[in-house]
This record gives structure tokens, sequence and C-alpha cells, in this order.
């Protein structure tokens, strides 16, 4: 008998406002450094740094908290950017030759930053000659002149055109094309027919009317506008950047064979001069050129030169190199990246003698670093923002929300004993300006990044600046080549030049085994599990003090001595024996070394039990950390799972085994559909019919759900294990509750554990005598064989159990043990509800019948109501393969919202999500960024700051694109132009959303993200989970990538928030 499934009766409305109180999307800030930056420009007068990308992007910086970010709206690169010093507007010039003034404008208290002007500089004439008017070709160099009321720019063909700056006008009569200066140079100074492109102009600090220009086949002119004529003369080599120093009496020149210059302004008669000093730094031999050189001046005599490049060809021309000369001392600063620009901080005001330079800021490919000029030694600054993610590439990622103050309070201080200068780092930092208006946050958030060269870092989540806390390596541990490698490179270093390494960016790993895969972190205990490429687990603990012990070594055969599996992977990390000393911050305590020692896939923590789980594509393992004792083994490989045998690093081998696989699984299906094709045409037209027959013509029928293909056992890698989860929950029968473990794998297989943990242990130190015990409860197989994402027990009250020590310590409120339990299962496929212990299903959700999609990552998290201070749900935040974040309500699994978050091209990005335990997410943009996003309508992390702008400027003025200004987007395109949330009447929200928000009575029930018992906002890790089904998703139809647009241009259609904060 078929069966029709109609339509629900309409939404309810009071669920629906319930929704829009609980339920909102907004991508709110970017965490790290700019992916490709290109331009750089600082305001002295605000103290702001402004950051242009390739991707187009414009970023502002002031003090710690104070972002303001923009996009231009063609993807082009940003080559140079230009403040108008104290006014919040910034003039940027692009590849395409277009200049754009953006400026930062103040609404209800806040400011945001939006583009005011365009100007694109006319195509080249044609050649037929009808115009003899110099063209304004390819500009080369700009400067603000008169107070930034105009500009001068520089072009390709010798010709200076000026810019009325307001209007982004050019004005007219007062272009100085290269022949009127050729009339004031004297024969012998003319370098050839043409004098080349303007590669520099300079204005005088006392005097607007004189202009310092640069020709690049090396003449230079100080003209004066005003008289128009040419006052002094230089010629040198082929030039490449100059400088004038703010008395107007000398000047500075950078050669393209690695020279530089300096020029007595001020002196003589005659129009032309030679050079007072001239000298190649790094000689004799030929040099690279000098890209940019500065000159500060000093009260005692001992003047600054700076200057990037220059260094010996043939030894060193393949080095990053910044010099800082200051009399007989230089030293020569070495970077891992190259260098894109840099500025000094000193003394712009006019009554000043001396610039007195204060700071030297190098913003490079992949870092900004700022040095002290202030201080003996020129010590790098510790940066409270913009530092690399990505110093060594970003392997896992997790979030650990509400960390105590305590704990908070020990990592700071672990971290500041690795920091050289801790105390003036913060004060020394030069880039202050703004105020940031966001309230200080009540809890801290901790955001942990494992990274392939072994290392963990603590991030500061909590506001809007990422700020660097702490860092902990587990390199030390093991023996590798790069402490021998290291003293070679050291011995054949010379003296000259004095290289000095600097900044922390190292994309190097000296052994790929030493990749973090998993993190896990109980907050209340300090103990962390991290978890490695080659099968190790690490359990630290975090001590005050350095210390020199010895780490217990303990190894875990996941086979069980199964015949037929031979290894083919890398090999193991040998550990080092003996004590060894370690610093405060976490100290490793015991090391477990999974056998094989392929990648860990899941790991857990549960520091009540003194017990840790562990997982790789063998199997998972059980192990007493307080005994050093191993409790459970259990080898999940299915006996064609060959290719789980050679690793990560030896796939070579397999591949035409491969190949030859997925051609037998075509041919497969091909000929399966051939013999389904007669019974499935019949089927078509009884349905067909049936469908004429139906009732009513206006009753819509829902969605017919989309045919699911079980999936074959012998897939390969079917035995990784994807999560590990500890519970106190009834597995034997309802009336006794205990420890459990579940573990569930890539095949859809699902396994229970009752643990027997010695009740003399719970908050002890050391465990008795008797061991831990695991005994098999359940295991469940899941009918299609979709990989288990993660997996959450619910009390009777149907909320996820609390962490660790939550619940004995009253830190939470305890479970309801009351009633029955239940076990929420997450597939690739479907979100399934089972009672405990019957394990019968209860409720489920079949995500990929009905939307087509797969599941990546699943989190459990709290979402507070905005309009009632006390009311929260526990609600199951998802994110598919396409990109899409779903909310389903628990333990009812019914859809609440969806939004289009991540491109689903953008694999990378889908594979590194994070979500937190309060309706927030992370994701990487690029290998440097994080795009922090929130679901929660009440908890919102976003920049709220403003500027003291002396610009006097109409509140009316403002541009036609001040409600359309795009939040930025970087290179990965993120969908859609996502600003700060406004009210309804328009107004941008004043209430300060963010961390700071008191969290309701259910927040303290503490809902766990369900891969992980320990660290409640722990996900899948960035590389770990990148699996073939990735790269099928991103290979997908044109007609599934047009039903993306359409949601998009939907979700745009509604979005009504337009101010950037």
């Amino acid at each position: 008998m078929m069966k029709f499934r109609f339509r629900r009766q309409g939404a309810d409305p009071q669920r629906e406002k319930l929704k829009q109180e609980l339920f909102a999307f907004h991508k709110t800030v970017e965490h790290g450094f700019p992916n490709q930056p290109s331009a750089l420009a600082f305001d002295p007068e605000l103290r702001i740094m402004a950051i242009g990308t390739r991707s187009g992007a414009v970023k502002i910086y002031g003090a710690p908290g104070v972002e303001f970010t923009g996009l231009h709206r063609d993807a082009a690169t940003v080559t140079q950017m230009h403040f108008l010093p104290g006014q919040g507007r910034v003039l940027t010039l692009l590849d395409d030759d277009s200049l754009h003034l953006w400026e930062i404008v103040h609404h209800d208290g806040c400011a945001h930053l939006e583009e005011a002007l365009r100007f694109q500089a006319p195509s080249r004439p044609g050649f037929d000659g009808a115009s003899s008017l110099p063209s304004l070709s390819h500009i080369t160099v700009v400067l603000l002149v008169a107070a930034g009321d105009m500009a001068a720019l520089g072009t390709e063909g010798g010709s200076i055109f000026f810019l009325d700056v307001p209007t982004l006008t050019l004005l007219e009569g007062q272009t100085l094309g290269p022949d009127e200066v050729l009339r004031s140079v004297p024969d012998d100074y003319r370098c050839g027919k043409a004098l080349g492109p303007v590669e520099s102009l300079q204005g005088h600090l006392r005097d607007p009317t004189k202009i310092l220009i640069g020709y690049s086949r090396g003449l230079l002119v100080i003209w004066n506008q005003a008289a128009r004529c040419a006052e002094r003369i230089f010629l040198g080599n082929q030039l490449e950047s100059v400088c004038w120093e703010r008395s107007g009496h000398t000047v500075v020149s950078s050669h393209s064979d690695g020279s530089y210059a300096i020029w007595a302004a001020d002196t003589g008669d005659s129009p032309t001069a030679q050079p007072t000093v001239a000298t190649t730094p790094y000689g004799p031999f030929p040099c690279k050129a000098i890209n940019k050189v500065l000159w500060r001046s000093c009260a005692s005599g001992k003047h600054f030169v700076i200057f990037s490049g220059g260094m010996p060809r043939a030894s060193y021309g393949d080095r990053h190199c910044v010099s800082v000369l200051q009399a007989e001392t230089l030293v020569t600063l070495d970077f891992t990246s190259r260098v894109i620009d840099f500025f000094t901080v000193h003394s712009m005001r006019p009554e000043d003698e001396f610039d007195e330079p204060q700071a030297l800021a190098v913003l490079l490919e992949e870092e900004l670093v700022v040095l002290d000029l202030q201080t003996p030694g020129w010590p790098a600054v510790p940066a409270p923002y913009l530092a690399p993610l990505h110093s060594s590439a970003i392997t896992c990622s997790a979030h650990v929300a509400n960390v105590p103050a305590k704990l908070w309070a020990r990592i700071l201080s672990a971290g500041e004993q690795q920091s050289p200068q801790p105390a003036s780092g913060a004060a020394s930092w030069p880039i202050t300006g703004g105020r940031n208006l966001a309230q200080e946050p009540s809890q801290r958030g901790l955001l942990l990044t494992g990274h392939e060269d072994g290392t963990v870092r603590f991030w500061d989540a909590s506001g809007v600046a990422l700020r660097p806390l702490y860092k902990l390596s587990t390199a030390g541990l093991f023996q590798t080549d790069c402490e021998h490698a290291d003293s070679l490179a050291q011995a054949a270093e010379d003296d000259w030049p004095p290289f000095r390494k600097v900044g922390c960016f190292d994309p190097y790993s000296d052994d790929p085994r030493l990749g973090v895969q998993k993190v896990a972190l109980c907050k209340y205990t300090a103990q962390m599990v991290v978890a490695g490429t080659a099968g190790q687990v690490l359990v630290l603990e975090l001590s005050d003090a350095p210390a020199e012990q010895a780490v217990g070594v303990a190894s875990l055969d996941l086979l069980q001595d199964r015949e037929g599996f031979t290894w083919k992977g890398h090999e193991r990390l040998s550990p080092r024996l003996g004590p060894l000393p370690w610093p405060a911050g976490f100290q490793p305590r015991t090391l477990i070394q999974c056998l094989p020692p392929a990648a860990v896939t899941a790991v857990t923590l549960h520091a009540e039990w003194g017990l840790v789980a562990f997982g790789t594509s063998h199997g998972f393992g059980l192990f007493d950390y307080l005994r050093r004792s191993p409790v459970l083994a259990r080898c999940t490989l299915h006996p064609s799972d060959s290719l789980a045998m050679e690793g990560p690093l030896s796939r070579v081998k397999s591949l035409k085994k491969s190949l030859r696989q997925s051609f037998r699984r075509i041919r497969k299906s091909r000929a399966s559909g051939k013999k389904r094709t007669v019974a499935g045409s019949k089927l078509q037209e009884a349905n067909a019919q049936l469908a004429e027959q139906a009732g009513p013509q206006d009753v819509e029928v829902t969605p017919v759900q989309r045919r699911i293909e079980p999936r074959s056992a012998d897939d390969s890698l079917s035995g990784v294990v994807r999560c590990l989860y500890f519970a106190d929950t009834f597995l034997r029968d309802a009336a006794h509750h205990g420890p459990t473990m579940w573990a569930g794998t890539n095949s859809g297989s699902v396994f229970a554990y009752a643990l027997e943990v010695p009740a003399a242990a719970a908050g002890g130190e050391k465990r008795p005598e008797r061991a831990v015990e695991a005994v098999l409860g359940k295991e469940v197989q899941l009918m299609h064989r979709a990989p288990v994402v993660a997996i959450a027990v619910l009390d009777g009250r149907g909320r996820p159990l609390p962490e660790p020590y939550e619940a004995s310590r009253d830190l939470a409120q305890a479970p309801d043990m009351q009633g029955g339990h239940a076990v929420l299962i997450a597939s690739e496929e479907q979100f399934k509800v089972f009672t405990l212990p019957k394990v019968s299903a209860k409720t489920k959700f079949k995500l990929t019948a009905h939307e087509g999609c797969r599941v990546r990552k699943v989190a459990l998290a709290t979402f507070a109501s905005v309009a009632c201070e006390d009311y929260a749900e526990t609600c199951l935040a998802c994110l598919t393969n396409l990109g899409d974040v779903h909310v389903f309500s628990v333990p009812g699994l019914r859809p609440q919202v969806h939004y289009a978050c991540i491109r689903k091209e953008d694999i990378s990005g889908i594979a590194s999500c994070v979500f937190t335990r309060h309706g927030q997410g992370f994701y990487l943009i690029s290998p440097s960024e994080f795009e922090r996003f929130s679901l929660s309508a009440r908890n919102i992390t976003e920049p709220l700051c403003c500027l003291d702008i002396r610009w006097p400027r109409d509140a009316t003025r403002v541009s036609h694109r001040s409600r359309e200004s795009p939040k930025l987007n970087q290179a990965n395109g993120s969908p859609g132009i996502i600003l700060a949330p406004q009210s309804c009447d328009g107004s941008p929200d004043p209430i300060c959303k963010g961390a700071d928000t008191p969290e309701p009575a259910e927040a303290m029930l503490s809902p766990m993200s369900i891969d992980s018992a320990t660290s409640a906002d722990t996900t899948l890790d960035t590389t770990g989970d990148m699996t073939v089904e990735d790269v099928k998703d991103f290979l997908g139809s044109s007609e599934e990538s047009e039903k993306n647009l359409r949601n998009l241009s939907e979700e745009e259609a509604r979005a009504c928030a337009i101010l950037i904060k």
C-alpha cells in the first residue's frame, strides 16, 4: 500500500519568533595574519596601520580590538596605500590603475570603514597621435601633498599629474611633463632621450610647494611647483627609491647596484651637485638592488639609515633582509619571507627638529615584525595581534570555552617566561590608535592549534584580537636530525654580513612525523593530550616551574598480532631516554606509542578517571595513565583494509590498486543499473499514474527522499576510528549506571565498553593496585555503513552530560540519572537517537536523503535568547560538505535553521571548521587566517571601536555605498556580504554582544562537543579528516553549484545589516 506524507501545518508563529531570538548568522571577524599582503601604510597622528592584499582587501589596525575591514569590488592587487594624516581616510592604488578613497565613518558611537570615492585613470591614447598631451599611463607612485588635499601621481611615461583628493578629479593645468623638466636640466645631466618612469616622489615637511622627483634612470630633481622650475638636480645610477630628510637639507637615494648615496640639498648656488657619501654596504662584489631606503635623524648625531635588499648577489642573493645602520652599528635582519614594505614610528610634528625613531615595523609576506629602536639591541616587540597562525602549517585545532581563571593565569605565566621581554611588550607596541568599546569578556576562551612541527599554540580567543599566549613544543622529546643540521648551519655562517634571525615564521618541518593531529585539554586539572602523525600520544600536565624528569614510555599494539598485515609506512619516533629538562608550562608525563605507528585520528581524555582513549586507522586503545598500563586494544581492520597498512607517506604503491578498484566499482554499478532498468521503468510509470490520481490539487507533498546506496564493507580505510567518547551512563541495565567508552569507525560501527574504574581513584593522584577493566557491552552497525562522525549521551532531560569534574565539583548542574538516557550517533548521512541501555532507535533525521549532502563537523552548543536572560536551548550544529551549517533541536532532531557558511569548493575551510559550545565557530579562509562566525543571536564577538579624527566632515555626507560596504572576504571567497547586525530601524545594535554575555542556567550544564569528552569544543582537525569524499564534493555537478548560488542570493536578499563595526 502506497503511503503519502502530506506537508505539515504552517509553522508556529511563537516558535518562529523564538528562533529569531536564538539563532542568527554573522561572519564577525578574521583572526590571524592577512593572506598575501601587498601594501602597507601608517598614520603617525592617529597611530593606526593599514595593510592591503592581493585580493583587494583593506585592513586597518590600531590598539588591540580596533580593527576595520573593507574589500574593493574588483579583485585587484593593492599596490600602494597612503593615509591622509589625522583624517581617518586612506587612499589606495590598485594594479589596474584605479584610486580609491576609504573613510572611517562614525555612526552611533561606533566606527566602520567604507569606500567613498573611486578614480579610474583614463586609458592610454591611441597610436594615431591625435592627442599631444601627456598620457596618464600606468601609475607608478602616489604622493599626498598640501595636508592630503592634493595627490601627485607619477606615471610610467615620466609625467606627474595632480589630483584633487576630496573629489578624486584631475587638476587641469598643473600636469608636469617630462619635457618641462628636461628644459630645466643641463645637457650634461640628461640621461638619454627620456627620463624614464617616475620611481619616487617625496614631499617637503615644511614647504609643500617643493617636490623631490626621482626618475628610474637616475635623475633626481627638487621641483618648485609654485615657480615651475627645478631648484636642485642630482644624477646617480639607476634609481630604486628616495628619502628626503625632514629638514630638507639631506636627500638619500638607493640604487639598483646595491649602493646608496647621500646628497646635500642646500649647499651652493649651482643647480647641480655630487653626493657627499656614496657607498655599497655589502660590496665590493656585485649586490642586489636596495629597494627602499629611509633616513631618520637623531639629536645625538647618530642617524639611522634603514634599507631593504642590497645583499651580495652570489652569496646571499636569496636572503630577505632589512639592514639597520646607526653610526658604526650595523644589523642585518634576516627574515624567512619576502619583505613587502616597512616604516618607522617617529615624530612628525613640524616643530620637532629630529625624527628620533621609536620603532621599526616590517611587513613581510607571512608576518609582521616590530623592533624597538629605543632599547639597546633593538629587540623584537611581541605582537598583541597579527601573529602568524601558520608559522608552521596548522594541522588541527580545538576550542575550549569558560577557562577557569586559575588555569588562565598559569598559562599566561608560562607564556611570559617564553617571551624575551614580557614586562615591556605591551608598552612598546607602537600601533595604539583608536579605542576599543567592547566590554571586557567575563569568561575566557582558548583556541588551540596543532602544527606540523610538533607544536601546540594557545591563543586568547575571548575577543576580537587573537592574542598568542603560550607555545608548547613536543619535538624535544624525540630524537631528530634537526639539531645536527642547525649546528652545521651555524658553523658555516660567517660574521659578515652580521645576520640576525628575526620573526617566527618557519614553514619547514624537521620531521613530518612530529605533526600534531589531535589535542584534548581538561581545563579543571590542567592535563592535556597531544597525538601525532607517527602514532605518538603524549599525556602532559601543567607545571609552574621548570623541571628535569624522565617520561614514562609505553606501547600498545592495535593489530593484536593479526596475521596478514604488514606496516609499510613511516617508522615510529625514537624517544629520548633518561631525565630531560622541561621549561615551565605543559610538561610530558607519559608517552604512549601506537603500533603500527599510523596517524592518530581520534583522541579523548577523562581526567577524573585517569583514562585516555585514542584511535588510528587500525583500531583504538584505552590507557590508564595513572598506573601507566594499557586497559584495552581493539583492532577495527577489515580483511581488505590493505591500504590502511601503507600509511600516509607510502601511498605510491597502492595507486594502481586504487584505480583498479575504482574502475571495478564503476563497472559493477553500471551492470547493476542495467539489471534494474526494466523494473525501474515500470515502477516510475506506476508512481506517475498514482501521482495523477492523488487527492486535491492544492495539497503539496513533501520532497521525496533521495536514494542512499549502502556502502560496501570492503571499502578501503573502513577501520579508521573517527570518534571516541567517555560517558557515565546506563549500558548494562537500566538500574545501574557507570563509566563507559564509545568508539565510532569509518564503516559505521559503534563499540560501547563498560568500564570498571576503582572508586578510590576518584580525585586521587595514584591509582590503587586494582586495574581498570573494560568489557564490550554493545556493538552497533549502521545500516548504510556511513562513517560515524560523533557520539554523545543525553541524560533524562535530553541534555548532554557535563564534562569531567563539573558535576563532582558543583561547577554544573548534575545530570538527570532518574530518567532514561539516550545516545546520539551522528554519521555522515544521518543523525539517530537510541535509547539506553536497550539501544533501540528513538528518533532520526536523514540529512543526506533530505538535503543531498554529507556531514563533516558536528557539535552540541548552547544558544541563549536575546529576549530572555534565563532562557537557552541546547542544539546540534553541523557543517556539511556543501559548506552549509544546520542547527537541529535535541533530542527531537527537528531542523531549526540553516545557513550558507563556506564555499563548497573550499575543502580546507570545511575540514578546519571548529564549533564552540556557545554557538560560534572558526574555519580557515587561508593558511594564515581564521574566519570567526556566530550562529547565536546573543553570543557575538565583533569589533566595536572608534577613532578620534580631526577631519571636519558633515554627518550627512556619506557615500551611496555606506549601506553596501562589504565585509572583507579573503581569497577563499566566503559568500555573501556579511556585516554587523542592526536593529529593525536600521541603527546598529548598541549592545556589545560577545563572550562577556552572562550565561543562563542551562549553559552551566556544559553541553559538550560530541567529538571529545574532555575538551568541550574539540572537533575534527584540518588535515586528518580530508578524505576522498571531500575531493568528490569538490568535483560536484554544475546543477548543485547553481543551487548553491540560488541559495546564496536568497540569503543575501534577506540580509538587512550593512554596518561594519
